[in-house]
């Protein structure tokens, strides 16, 4: 027997006793302004936050937003948002992304802890435009905020799904030194659009 045989042998031959798994119900824990702390967290790591008021609000701000202006190609997956210089739905390449400056993204829910945004794949056509566009903006509504990330596992419907994903901030990275690159690897910037409803 080699020696690779013995220590896989090994591994085998001991017995771990079963264990419970643990309660998840508990008092997990919860903020006295949810988007108070939702807020705080993305500036913490990089993104924007922006409260709308309606969606005619939301429409504004948008068209205020200089990095959507000055996009010459767009994508958006979001009503009412025209797309311009690239129709995500007639592509079979997600490669031809690439060029992709400004991506409007609908989120499924917002969690307060960590300032999280669920993304569900199915509405996303190629879910390389989270990661290939150069800025994106996330649209939320206000009612589906949760505090924390036992929340919001709960929340998430994974049934007919191929790609689902948390996102928070914009790409970033961080060397040895704690020296914070912003937009190392994907989008150059984060903004999140919190409508109410």
């Amino acid at each position: 027997m080699g020696s690779r045989e013995e220590i896989l042998a090994a591994l085998r031959s001991v017995k771990l006793d079963q264990t419970e798994l643990p309660d998840l119900h508990g008092d997990w824990i919860s903020y006295e302004d949810p988007w108070a702390q939702f807020a705080e967290v993305l500036v913490s790591v990089g993104g924007t936050c922006v409260m709308c008021d309606s969606e005619d609000d939301f429409r504004k701000k948008l068209s205020e937003n200089e990095l959507f202006t000055s996009a010459q190609t767009i994508v958006s997956l979001v009503d009412g948002i025209a797309s311009k210089g690239c129709d995500i739905h007639a592509l079979e390449d997600p490669h031809e992304l690439q060029h992709v400056e400004f991506a409007i993204i609908p989120g499924e829910f917002a969690v307060a802890e960590n300032a999280a945004i669920w993304i569900q794949g199915s509405r996303l056509v190629h879910r390389s435009v989270l990661f290939l566009t150069q800025h994106k903006a996330i649209v939320v509504k206000h009612s589906t905020l949760v505090d924390q990330m036992h929340q919001a596992y709960a929340r998430i419907k994974i049934e007919g799904e191929r790609f689902g994903v948390f996102v928070s901030g914009p790409s970033k990275t961080a060397d040895i030194e704690q020296s914070l690159v912003i937009g190392a690897h994907g989008s150059r910037s984060l903004t999140v659009y919190v409508v109410k409803d």
